[in-house]
């Protein structure tokens, strides 16, 4: 028997409903629906009166977490779509993000973001937003790759006593299983090596996980041996990990799925480059999405985006020289 990303999101939500009487979730469809995505699916019917449709006003929505959370609740939110988070973006990062620091009162609200381009999705519902509340201190943004880590991340999010944003890319609802789902928590803040290699390190996170394994595993035939470091988070950023990487391999390739202007992928370069540039044997490089709106039409969405095809494509250039 396998579960889904999807699922064990779902299995996390029913866990720390039934481990914990102040988590409640919140959000538009959640509870008749079970959300826009099924994410909560039968939710309701298991934990009466905890999972609760919201008016489609996102700002009240997370309004409404930050005052539970003062009263000592532990809400769970979900926007049906990353990009409708811009609404609530007062609440987020002037109420949510400062709380603590200015009333030492802690926030312990989870923002659960489906966040990322699908084909068809067009530039309103495929935004991927994690650099932008990474931004600001006093939030947490995780952005687990594999079915285990949705599951276990989550968990330990709404156990945090500071507010999370936690992204949850789309193409992975479905597609992505796994056998089982992991007993001990994963720390949050940790990177993971998700492949070894020694000519290339690759930093990544979210979907652009596996557009990087698919890469590497053609880059192998070749001779080519490419280390991926899954991020899991991009604030908490786990720099360790990734100098670490850079000083085995000499070659530094950033890659995600958002556009490159003030994004995480500049971000690791520029640390990198204060803490490990005489590791480098060649200046690093990243590869971002186009910066322009995210297109409707298949054939241009798949354009738009790194694949795994232009992410070997990028590799080659760093290993050549």
């Amino acid at each position: 028997m396998t579960i889904t990303y999807l699922e064990a999101i779902r299995e996390a939500q029913a866990r720390v409903l039934r481990d914990d009487p102040r988590v409640f979730i919140y959000g538009q469809d959640v509870g008749r629906f079970g959300g826009a995505f099924k994410a909560t699916k039968t939710l309701a019917l298991e934990f009466p009166g905890r999972v609760l449709d919201a008016p489609i006003s996102e700002d009240a929505i997370v309004g409404l977490a930050v005052g539970a959370a003062i009263e000592g609740m532990r809400p769970i939110i979900e926007m049906q779509f990353a990009d409708f988070s811009t609404v609530a973006f007062n609440q987020i990062v002037n109420q949510a993000a400062t709380l603590f620091w200015r009333t030492n009162v802690p926030c312990p609200i989870t923002v659960r973001l489906p966040f990322g381009a699908t084909s068809g999705s067009g530039p309103f519902h495929s935004q991927c937003p994690e650099a932008v509340y990474a931004h600001f201190p006093g939030l947490i943004v995780l952005t687990p790759a594999t079915v285990e880590d949705a599951y276990s991340m989550l968990i330990e999010a709404v156990a945090l006593d500071d507010p999370v944003i936690f992204c949850e890319h789309k193409l992975l609802y479905y597609h992505l299983k796994a056998e089982k789902l992991p007993r001990e928590a994963i720390p949050i803040g940790k990177a993971r090596i998700a492949r070894e290699g020694r000519d290339l390190t690759v930093v990544t996170y979210g979907v652009m996980v596996h557009e990087a394994l698919e890469a590497a595993s053609e880059l192998s035939d070749e001779g080519w041996e490419t280390e991926i470091v899954d991020l899991r988070s991009v604030k908490p950023l786990d720099t360790d990990t990734v100098i670490a990487s850079v000083a085995r391999t000499g070659k530094l390739l950033c890659l995600g799925e958002a556009w490159p202007w003030g994004g995480v992928t500049a971000e690791i370069i520029a640390r990198v480059a204060a803490e490990g540039l005489d590791l480098l044997d060649v200046p690093p490089q990243r590869l971002n999405a186009r910066d322009t709106p995210v297109p409707y039409h298949p054939n241009l969405w798949a354009a738009h985006r790194p694949t795994a095809r232009s992410v070997a494509a990028a590799a080659r250039n760093l290993l050549r020289h």
